[in-house]
């Protein structure tokens, strides 16, 4: 049987669109594509992660390396920053580019680490609690609440900015998640290695 941190890694590694929900509803929901592929020079696990706007992909407004982990805490997304993150713009498709992240790149953000667990055939995450994972929106300091859900077709998602000191929303979704449809998958791309090394290691 699959072990569950292979499961979710290969069903995060793909591209996602949530262009009929857009098309539905404009004034609510922006055309988003989300866009997630596996990093091998780096820890097993790792995979580098865009989000843009459909009507410029070529700069995204969010890049992240995330990790994959199952230990004594569970299963976990682990979340990176890029030091100087324009330079990768674009890697989700610049093979050369994607390939020149070491983790000298990578800067841990603090406090934003996703909480997975399985659900049916899919599982939920979401972001560890403690109001630690801070983010600057607008000049101003938010925490981060974010949840996600994912299987073989689709992904939710809803991130939303509090008040550290109020707990008011500031920002984000106030219509519900983001609904987005997998429009290609990348899940071959996850090396046999990270699974080889799963297994041997006995995760959960």
């Amino acid at each position: 049987m699959t072990q569950p941190i292979t499961r979710l890694t290969r069903l995060l590694c793909g591209r996602f669109s949530n262009q009929q929900q857009a098309f539905d509803n404009p004034p609510l929901y922006a055309h988003i594509l989300v866009q997630v592929r596996p990093l091998p020079q780096l820890a097993p696990g790792s995979l580098l992660l865009e989000q843009s706007y459909a009507l410029d992909p070529s700069k995204p407004y969010r890049i992240r390396v995330l990790r994959v982990v199952s230990d004594e805490a569970g299963l976990r997304i682990l979340n990176h920053g890029l030091r100087d993150e324009e330079r990768f713009w674009g890697s989700i498709d610049d093979a050369e580019r994607r390939d020149a992240i070491t983790s000298d790149d990578l800067r841990y953000l603090e406090g934003c680490a996703y909480l997975v667990r399985e659900n049916g055939s899919g599982f939920v995450g979401e972001v560890e609690p403690g109001c630690g994972c801070l983010v600057e929106r607008k000049g101003a300091i938010t925490y981060l609440v974010s949840r996600f859900e994912i299987d073989g077709s689709r992904m939710l998602t809803i991130d939303r900015g509090h008040s550290p000191t109020t707990h008011e929303q500031l920002w984000g979704s106030k219509a519900g998640p983001f609904e987005f449809d997998r429009t290609d998958d990348l899940s071959g791309e996850v090396p046999e290695s990270w699974t080889q090394t799963w297994e041997r290691s006995g995760v959960a």
